[in-house]
């Protein structure tokens, strides 16, 4: 990204100063409030701390739909500065754009977002935008396979580095077998979905709405499902831009708490908006949207999440995705940044 100008105040100072000229506020410590000079008259001087956003948009995440659908970043921000969409193909895609500072927002797995801070990606979960059920294990639709411990022998594609992979590993320990029971084929999940359907794999660590796509077109059957096995949906964010561009930080978690308020009036066009971008029937993206996702959950990132990432965590650490548990540890403690969304005010955010 490219900074306009050094900034010359501090975080709280500069979110003062966009709240009087009517855009959203930054994010400050108790120590800057302390510190924050005299913010009168900034109104007609203030600025952005950058002129570029990048942010991420999924189909496994709706609220990032909706955003970049009613273009409320673009209006709030104006043409001050330029909003750019990436699309993530998944939690490893997401993860990959961030480390490589190609995205300064992205949408991953709470499970990817642990992994990917456990292995040194210098990110912090800034919002909690769902909880779905996006994850099952499914087989063709002529398959015989019809529990977990039947896999043993097969081929199983699942995208390394993502909450299928995950709910997979799960999966099998629950089930009684070793990774080393089945062979993986680590496919992107639009590939995993194509070897399934083909049968060149006998089952897949499914991730919707491809998953429920494949269901209604292929007959796809979901042999095992479980919604603990499934991660939150986490927003991250660098933690250099976190430091830098605090206001631009707050303005994305404020447009995800206005889609998330939207989403829960709007469930049709929400629905609708899947479809397009997933190029599925709309029957289909209501079974994901209606059936198997949970928008009304808490944003701000906090203990719930830590319960389920502390289950997986071992597991990372046994299949060696993960060197130790003290890399876990060191992760799960530093992983949350609740602040932006504590004080989120979708008010802040243009447009209807």
């Amino acid at each position: 990204m490219n900074a306009r100008r050094p900034l010359t105040f501090t975080a709280t100072a500069l979110a003062a100063a966009l709240m009087l000229s009517g855009c959203v506020a930054g994010e400050g410590s108790a120590e800057a409030a302390d510190a924050a000079p005299d913010t009168s008259g900034a109104a007609a001087t203030s600025e952005w701390s950058d002129d570029e956003l990048t942010v991420d948009f999924a189909t496994y995440n709706p609220l990032s739909l909706i955003i970049k659908d009613q273009g409320w970043l673009e209006e709030t921000l104006g043409d001050d500065v330029e909003v750019t969409w990436l699309q993530s193909a998944g939690s490893n895609k997401a993860n990959e754009a961030l480390r490589a500072g190609a995205v300064d927002v992205g949408s991953t797995a709470g499970s990817a977002a642990l992994l990917a801070r456990a292995n040194g990606s210098p990110i912090k979960t800034i919002d909690i935008y769902s909880q779905p059920e996006w994850s099952a294990i499914v087989v063709p639709a002529d398959s015989s396979i019809t529990d977990v411990s039947q896999l043993a022998g097969t081929s199983v594609a699942a995208t390394k580095g993502t909450d299928p992979y995950f709910f997979l590993l799960q999966s099998l320990e629950e089930a009684g077998l070793a990774l080393s029971d089945v062979e993986v084929q680590n496919l992107q999940h639009a590939d995993g979905k194509t070897a399934l359907e083909n049968g060149s794999v006998q089952a897949w660590a499914g991730l919707d709405p491809l998953m429920a796509a494949s269901e209604a077109t292929a007959g796809s059957k979901l042999i095992y499902r479980n919604i603990d096995f499934n991660t939150y949906g986490f927003l991250n964010a660098t933690e250099s831009f976190l430091e830098e561009n605090p206001d631009l930080a707050q303005v994305v978690v404020d447009a995800y708490e206005k889609a998330r308020a939207w989403a829960q009036e709007n469930p049709e066009e929400v629905v609708r908006i899947l479809s397009e971008v997933a190029g599925i029937d709309p029957v289909v993206a209501e079974k994901v949207i209606i059936e198997r996702t949970n928008l009304g959950v808490d944003p701000v990132p906090g203990q719930a999440q830590l319960d389920v990432l502390e289950v997986v965590g071992p597991i990372f650490v046994e299949s060696g995705d993960v060197a130790s548990q003290a890399d876990i540890d060191r992760a799960l403690d530093s992983l949350l940044e609740p602040s932006l969304a504590e004080q989120a005010d979708p008010s802040a955010i243009a447009g209807s």
